[in-house]
């Protein structure tokens, strides 16, 4: 096995730091991903139509930024989880049940990707105090794909 050192002008420990957060980036942006999809697939009602393709629009986005988070760990040198239980244990983003109404999936889409929004800037604070300009940059693109994600899903609800 070849053991390179990683030239990157980031402090080890603050690769580290930032890599520990944005393996829960990961895991959060997953399990939002499975949940969006799996409400595509199943939601009802008198707007189905119109939902389940703003659904697809979402989880289409979200699955091409995966892998540019995954990549972006590895550039920093480590490697990125995989697997249910593992993305299970870092994310606190819960299954969804198919079996709710459109409305109760589309509010608990939009907490989640409150949650994500969190998670997010959490780790985007990490990247810019490490100087870490390229996690910085993919966090705050992140970051406005998910705000514009639960403000449409507060549209669609009605709220502002």
């Amino acid at each position: 096995m070849t053991t390179a050192t990683i030239q990157t002008g980031l402090k080890k420990a603050d690769r580290s730091e930032v890599s520990e957060a944005l393996t829960k980036v990961l895991a959060d942006s997953f399990a939002v991903y499975l949940k969006t999809h799996g409400y595509h697939w199943n939601v009802r009602g008198p707007a189905f139509f119109t939902l389940h393709n703003l659904l697809e629009q979402q989880y289409t986005e979200i699955w091409g930024a995966l892998d540019d988070i995954a990549e972006r760990i590895r550039a920093l040198g480590i490697l990125a989880p995989q697997g249910y239980a593992t993305f299970g244990n870092l994310t606190a983003i819960k299954d969804g049940d198919p079996e709710q109404e459109a409305e109760a999936m589309l509010k608990e889409l939009m907490r989640d990707h409150e949650t994500l929004i969190a998670t997010t800037r959490d780790t985007l604070s990490l990247a810019d105090d490490a100087g870490d300009e390229a996690t910085a940059d993919l966090m705050t693109q992140r970051l406005a794909a998910h705000e514009k994600f639960a403000w449409m899903l507060r549209s669609t609800l009605g709220a502002r």
